[in-house]
């Protein structure tokens, strides 16, 4: 698999191949800690957490996905099974109903899912056969059924089998087909879904007319995006400079930032952002108030601001006012917000600058919510 990794809300870890079987034999848990209300960190009860605990005994979690309100998490095994727990009052979960659960819970029987993406009370996937699926809250159309019905099992969108992967966002949701085409869907009034205007669409729209996407990410009320020439694009809200652009300006089609070719991933949280280009040096800008650009200190930034002088980077996520990363060691770091133990330090201190979780060296994913954190080690 290249090492030109889609982060749209989840991360597929080597060995793991999304559009078939399992093709390594790499065994890893899933760890998750910081807010729990909900059951969202699926051990069974809703105590918080400030350090990792293991969820279950299974060793065949493949990619993780945390909600962006951070409320229910997702996973999906080497097996190709689909499981959801954590809050499902919108019957986000897919289960068929709206009851919270607090331990993982199978979705159907099938064994065929590749990407899960879960956003504001709604979640999105795609399946080995390249369809499309969605379930849960729909007010402003972000399920893409053309309808604003709220749905508690997956439906399928459209009929099309060329889908690839998908980030779900506050009421929207990006996705990328086989072909490199970007469309985007929901709600759209501060121009999050690149289409030029600030209209609600309840079914996909493609972005212009560009078939060199690589991969997308939905963040809240804005989005970020890398092309296959290593481009960096990023356009709706930018009201604490998350576009990266220098300004403060919002902009409802996708804007470059900057002119460089080098970008290999990006991930957007609640106002702002995170990228890693191909020498291994890690970014951030935008909205800085609890420390999580990681430049040990609280100021907003409306450009590229590179985080210490390291290029051991590889993986990347922002959460609401966190951020975590893990590195090509295998290392796993955190810093920002923490007053819900979301870091996973053993302590509820905000953190300015990257903080090393533990001292393992065999942390392989990662995914954060707005308080809370799931990770593959």
């Amino acid at each position: 698999m290249s090492i030109r990794q889609q982060n749209l809300g989840s991360i597929v870890k080597p060995g793991f191949n999304p559009l078939g079987a399992q093709t390594s034999t790499l065994l890893y848990n899933l760890f998750s800690w910081g807010a729990n209300g909900q059951g969202q960190m699926g051990l069974g009860n809703v105590t918080y957490y400030s350090s990792p605990k293991q969820v279950g005994a299974d060793t065949n979690w493949a990619i993780i996905n945390s909600s962006q309100n951070g409320q229910s998490s997702a996973s999906i095994k080497t097996t190709g099974t689909l499981w959801m727990w954590g809050m499902n009052n919108r019957g986000q979960l897919g289960l068929g109903n709206t009851t919270n659960y607090s331990s993982p819970k199978q979705i159907g029987a099938l064994t065929n899912w590749s990407s899960i993406s879960s956003g504001y009370y709604s979640s999105a996937a795609v399946k080995t056969d390249g369809t499309l699926w969605t379930w849960g809250g729909n007010t402003a159309g972000q399920l893409g059924l053309s309808n604003v019905t709220d749905y508690s099992s997956p439906k399928q969108v459209g009929a099309l089998t060329a889908w690839l992967k998908v980030s779900g966002g506050f009421y929207a949701v990006l996705a990328t087909k086989t072909n490199g085409t970007l469309w985007s869907w929901g709600r759209n009034d501060q121009g999050q879904l690149g289409l030029g205007n600030t209209t609600y669409y309840s079914s996909p729209k493609q972005i212009g007319a560009l078939t060199n996407w690589s991969s997308a990410n939905m963040a809240y009320l804005f989005s970020v995006a890398v092309k296959t020439d290593g481009t960096l694009w990023a356009w709706g809200r930018s009201n604490t400079g998350q576009l990266g652009l220098g300004n403060t300006t919002s902009y409802s089609s996708p804007k470059q930032v900057g002119a460089l070719t080098t970008w290999l991933n990006v991930a957007g949280g609640y106002g702002h952002v995170l990228a890693v280009k191909t020498d291994g040096s890690i970014w951030s800008w935008g909205r800085n108030t609890n420390g999580q650009l990681g430049l040990n200190n609280t100021t907003n930034y409306s450009s590229p601001k590179q985080i210490g002088s390291l290029y051991t980077w590889l993986k990347i996520a922002a959460g609401f006012y966190n951020s975590a990363s893990i590195k090509t060691d295998g290392t796993l770091w955190l810093w920002g917000k923490n007053t819900d133990g979301q870091l996973g330090l053993g302590n509820t201190t905000n953190y300015s600058s990257p903080k090393q979780l533990g001292s393992s060296t065999t942390w392989n994913a990662v995914s954060n919510g707005s308080s809370m954190t799931l990770a593959l080690g």
